[in-house]
């Protein structure tokens, strides 16, 4: 694997979300990740939680997540400049926590983001995410919806596996990239529809 990887700059949390104490993730004392990349980005991509930012000593960390993302990512020939990514959950879980409970406290602040940045397409990592945005559907998840596009607040959305169950099961990698290609298809075309 290319290790040249690159962290992408954070943006701030909006003014009154960055000491949220809506769910009990406030009481791990982490702090408020709102995204990172190009605010700009007409493709938003959605993880689950942020990961590790920095290691031990308090230096810059690019956590396993990212990097398989990046990689994925280059292998599409998606530019990294180009992208934003944000979380489901907005500060990372040190230990365990009620999962319904948070996911249902955290989705408004996404769905607020979505709002207000309209990107042109979502794409979302793992079973969490689906799950998170499709309650109502009997199989929201991976296996069930990569390959296929659906709406989230009107805007196109499909999934791929999560970075770190590719790290661990290097046979997705392949369905991984093929997915990433997929977006990039469907990112181009929407653009294309816009002009």
């Amino acid at each position: 694997m290319d290790r040249s990887f690159v962290i992408l700059p954070e943006e701030q949390a909006p003014e009154g979300i960055e000491h949220c104490e809506l769910c009990e993730l406030s009481k791990q004392r982490n702090r408020v990740v709102w995204g990172e990349g190009n605010p700009q980005a007409s493709l938003m991509m959605i993880l689950d939680n942020p990961g590790a930012r920095e290691d031990r000593e308090g230096n810059s960390f690019l956590c396993g997540t990212r990097e398989t993302l990046q990689f994925g990512m280059r292998e599409a020939g998606i530019d990294v400049n180009e992208v934003y990514v944000t979380y489901l959950l907005k500060r990372r879980p040190m230990r365990a926590y009620n999962k319904p409970e948070v996911r249902a406290a955290c989705l408004p602040h996404l769905q607020m983001q979505i709002f207000q940045k309209r990107p042109l397409v979502l794409f979302g990592f793992g079973n969490v995410v689906a799950e998170a945005l499709f309650p109502d559907k009997e199989s929201a998840v991976v296996k069930e919806l990569r390959g296929s596009w659906h709406e989230f607040q009107g805007t196109s959305i499909s999934f791929t596996y999560h970075p770190l169950a590719v790290r661990r099961r290097p046979n997705l990698l392949r369905f991984f990239v093929e997915d990433l290609k997929a977006l990039k298809e469907k990112w181009k075309e929407i653009q294309h529809a816009r002009i």
